[in-house]
Parts: C-alpha cells; structure tokens; sequence
C-alpha cells in the first residue's frame, strides 16, 4: 500500500488534535502544555483549523482555489519553509545564498501543495491525537512534540514534529510520520539533480512542472 506521506504530513501538522477530541495526556505531555509551548501551539491551532476545515468544506470542495489559498496560508503560518529548504538542500545548500533557498523553498512548498493540498479534504476531522512528550533536540536546535494520530478502525499512526523558533515563533521545519522524515524524503529525492543542475536550475524546473516532488512512500 501507498501512503502519500506529505498529504498525510501536512494533515497531521494542521489537524494534530483539537482540546476537545484529545485523549487524556501523560503528566510528561500534559507539563510541556504550558502557555506558549510548541505542543499547545499545535493544539490551539488544530480547534480553529478543524473547524475551519469543517465549516468550508462544501465551499472548498466546490473551489480548489479557495481551498489552495487556505492551505497554503496555513502552511505558511505553521511552517519554517526557507529552514527546511535548507534541510532539504543538505550539502548542496551550504554556501547558497538566500535568495537562492527561497526560490528553492518557494518553487517546493508551491509544487506540494499543488500536487496535494486537495488530499486534506479527504481526512476525517474527527481525528483525535495523543500528544505523547515534549523532548529537546540535540544543539539546541528546537523541540521534538511526538504523538499518535489516533483513527477509528485503523492502528495508531506515530508522528513527530520538528520544531524551532523563527521570528519568535515556534514553527515547525520537519514532520515524521511512522518514523519517515518529509525533509530526509525529500533530501534523497533531489540529491541527483542537484548534484549536476545549479540550486536555481531545480528551482525552475520545480516551478515550471519539469520536475516534481514525490512525497509517496512504501508502506
């Protein structure tokens, strides 16, 4: 079976857990939930955004477009997307310049999110999460929030979200989903062409369709 592993992503980064639908959490989770900690962050955002997600669902349904505005503003909101371009880019960023990896960061989160934004419309909002710990990542470089995706029928699914601080906000740069990296997937999946086009060169041809992100993973 194929899993399209940034649909379901991306779906766990907006749709983590709503206050309501969560599960007890463990006195680790529950003493990393303070005011203004990366997993309330999650939290907070996930009550809007399911209802959101509910409210509009004809409207979106109806007009993709309102639907890729939604989702990319979300994105955009939720996402450290010039940093994990970075990631993404490994060795083939360093020395880059800025301008550089946000075309890169731009013509990637852009493809994703044409290529899979509408998958979000077939989640079941009635998704609940158990937030299982708040964990530092080594060098400082952020938090580590692990939950399960809890479905009904289904085994629960582990995700993980990578999370740093960007303009004094926590946001999020990598997701794991059962132990599978967005940024590593992606890293493997340009590494070739990078290695023989210039970071620009990938940039445009992601812009323009030649090449594609594949966010598919064997499961």
């Amino acid at each position: 079976m194929k899993r399209n592993l940034f649909s379901l992503a991306i779906a766990a980064a907006l749709l983590a857990s709503a206050p309501a639908l969560s599960l007890a959490q463990d006195a680790a989770a529950g003493a990393a939930q303070t005011q203004g900690s990366p997993s309330k962050l999650v939290l907070d955002n996930t009550q809007r955004l399911l209802s959101a997600l509910e409210e509009r669902r004809q409207e979106f349904t109806a007009d993709r477009g309102a639907l890729n505005a939604f989702v990319k503003n979300e994105f955009e909101t939720m996402f450290d997307r010039d940093y994990a371009a970075r990631q993404v880019l490994g060795r083939h960023g360093r020395g880059a310049d800025e301008g550089e990896v946000k075309l890169f960061a731009d013509a990637l989160a852009d493809g994703l999110l044409r290529r899979y934004g509408d998958s979000l419309l077939d989640f079941n909002t009635r998704l609940r999460v158990r937030i299982r710990s708040e964990t530092p990542l080594p060098r400082g470089l952020g938090v580590k929030v692990s939950s399960e995706m809890l479905r009904q029928g289904g085994e629960p699914i582990p995700v993980d979200f990578l999370m740093r601080q960007s303009g004094g906000q926590w946001k999020v740069f990598d997701v794991q989903v059962e132990g599978v990296s967005f940024v590593s997937t992606f890293r493997r999946q340009f590494d070739a062409e990078l290695q023989r086009k210039s970071i620009r060169q990938v940039a445009t041809e992601l812009r323009q369709g030649q090449l594609q992100a594949e966010a598919d993973v064997d499961q």
